[in-house]
């Protein structure tokens, strides 16, 4: 007989399982496996990061460490 759980471990790591009246009363052997968390991506929205984000009006202007390159 085999039953799959899924169950959540505290912080503290003690669990309470409760077994079902089909399970024979004995030994028994537990597996634990831990299930990757995988979080759904956001729809990106457009504008999100508006105003955290500045250029100088100078920016395109030539600077002056690269007149000898020029």
């Amino acid at each position: 007989m085999s039953i799959t759980q899924t169950v959540f471990v505290p912080e503290n790591r003690r669990l309470f399982i409760e077994v079902p009246r089909e399970v024979p009363s004995g030994p028994v052997i537990l597996t634990f496996t831990p299930k990757e968390v995988v979080q759904e991506k956001k729809e990106r929205e457009f504008g999100c990061a508006k105003g955290q984000f500045w250029m100088a009006d100078d920016f395109d202007a030539p600077l002056d460490d690269f007149k000898d390159y020029m």
